[in-house]
């Protein structure tokens, strides 16, 4: 009998030992493969993501996984359009059908520009809640009517990172907007059912800086960047007493660390912003490199009368082709400097037509 329960009791015992053992292999190619997915994650951006994606993004994420291939017969087309169907040397710039869930060429963007905390920043933040999403929804709709082949998707373009005149206690003459914020024009966005950018104003600092500060909404599949090459004081001087510049080396980074963003989150492709109006602005333009998850545009961001509106669209925008163009529209200073509000039919008239309307 002694026997008998000595063997029972080696069995069991061999059975724990061996249990353990598997429990702690799993255990420890559990840490490592966490460890290998969070490098692969440094590599890709330079730094490791930690990110809280909304319940709103999850389900957002769920619909453009849905997406159709690409329409390459239709993407034909609309760039075609896009250039009066008269093809020239430089438009349309041949970058690659788009991946699946791309906004362009297949739609036009129409957005209102600004920041809450100001009435002077733009038509975002001048106008009551109820005002401003009637207001869009009128301009988006006079955009539809204006050019019937393409489709409107109304947007917020909100300054998250607003240039200052003062140093700060970092001296780096730029403010971070709050969280709060950020949420309420998200909301805000939603009521108009539209997509959002978030729009960096660097002062001394950077984009390498900024960026990852923003990731938590960039990782959503429908909010978007614009930079600000206007507000970048690489010469050291303080925002708006001189023009700032961004080179072709600072766009391609927020496009690689944007395109590392939509592969790591599965997203649909990004839109990347560039505000222009000088040539100084953006250097070495040619160097720009375009990559498949990010569609870029150009936008055209000087005030005044319509033919210097023109000119400028003509040399920094059409004359140096990127990927897309944007056009933007004041409110106040194109009408106060001797000029008008242009309507669509006059922005369509311009080669190429751009696919982004920008109004302050």
């Amino acid at each position: 009998m002694k026997l008998v329960l000595k063997f029972v009791n080696g069995i069991f015992i061999t059975v724990i030992f061996l249990w353990t053992g598997v429990l702690m292999l799993y255990i420890f190619a559990s840490i490592d493969l966490l460890s290998f997915k969070q490098a692969d994650n440094v590599k890709k951006v330079g730094h490791s993501h930690k990110v809280d994606v909304s319940p709103a993004s999850d389900e957002m994420r769920v619909e453009s996984d849905k997406a159709e291939v690409t329409d390459t017969a239709r993407y034909n087309k609309l760039l075609l359009h896009l250039v009066h169907n008269k093809p020239s040397v430089k438009w349309p710039v041949n970058a690659g059908y788009p991946l699946p869930g791309a906004l362009l060429p297949y739609n036009r963007i129409v957005a209102f520009y600004g920041n809450l905390y100001s009435t002077r920043m733009g038509i975002l933040g001048a106008l009551p809640e109820a005002e401003l999403l009637k207001q869009l929804a009128e301009e988006a709709d006079k955009w539809r009517q204006a050019d019937t082949c393409m489709p409107v998707i109304p947007a917020l373009h909100y300054i998250a990172v607003t240039a200052q005149r003062n140093p700060g206690k970092d001296r780096k003459y730029r403010l971070h907007m709050p969280a709060t914020e950020i949420d309420k024009v998200l909301l805000l966005a939603e009521k108009a059912h539209a997509i959002v950018f978030l729009d960096i104003q660097p002062g001394w600092s950077s984009l390498q800086e900024e960026l990852p500060l923003l990731e938590k909404y960039l990782a959503r599949p429908d909010v978007h960047l614009g930079i600000d090459p206007e507000y970048s004081m690489k010469n050291r001087q303080v925002p708006c007493t001189a023009i700032g510049t961004f080179d072709a080396e600072d766009i391609n980074y927020a496009i690689s660390w944007l395109a590392a963003l939509v592969q790591q989150y599965n997203l649909p492709p990004k839109m990347l912003v560039v505000h222009r109006f000088t040539q100084g602005m953006v250097t070495n333009y040619s160097n720009i490199r375009i990559k498949p998850e990010v569609q870029f545009v150009m936008n055209m961001d000087g005030f005044g009368g319509v033919a210097k509106k023109l000119d400028t669209y003509r040399s920094w925008i059409s004359g140096e082709p990127v990927q897309f163009t944007g056009f933007k529209l004041f409110y106040k200073n194109d009408v106060e400097t001797g000029g008008h509000l242009m309507q669509p039919a006059e922005v369509l008239a311009l080669f190429p037509k751009p696919v982004y309307i920008q109004y302050q």
